[in-house]
């Protein structure tokens, strides 16, 4: 096993609302899936090369919760900028960005759609 995780899906009320949240938020396009519908829309976070991907999805059984698991998001080299776009992206930051020593930094924030989400970076 080379990764604990090997996907995530982030539960939106409001899709589109929460696709231009993350989009805004890590200066990235979320792709939508092909197999979106009217009463399930999903779009997946760019994975890069082999790595580990997630998504989106608005659906049947996907409630956003500020309680259970928690996601951490890579936000590149240094968290300052997707953490600099949370709040005017419509999100509320619950940790500001915090050193864990050696393995870099994190921030935490609540989404658009009441989420509680993470960042991780190295710088």
């Amino acid at each position: 096993m080379n990764n604990a995780v090997n996907w995530f899906e982030i539960p939106a009320a409001d899709f589109d609302r929460a696709k231009t949240f993350y989009e805004t938020v890590l200066g990235a396009k979320i792709q939508i899936s092909p197999t979106s519908r009217k009463e399930r829309k999903e779009g997946y976070f760019p994975s890069g090369d082999g790595g580990v991907g997630g998504g989106l999805v608005q659906g049947d059984g996907y409630e956003p919760s500020q309680t259970g698991t928690l996601v951490y998001l890579n936000a590149g080299e240094n968290l300052d900028k997707a953490l600099a776009s949370v709040e005017r992206a419509g999100g509320t930051i619950v940790l500001p960005k915090t050193s864990l020593g050696p393995n870099g930094f994190i921030a935490m924030f609540i989404d658009t759609e009441g989420n509680k989400v993470a960042f991780h970076s190295m710088k």
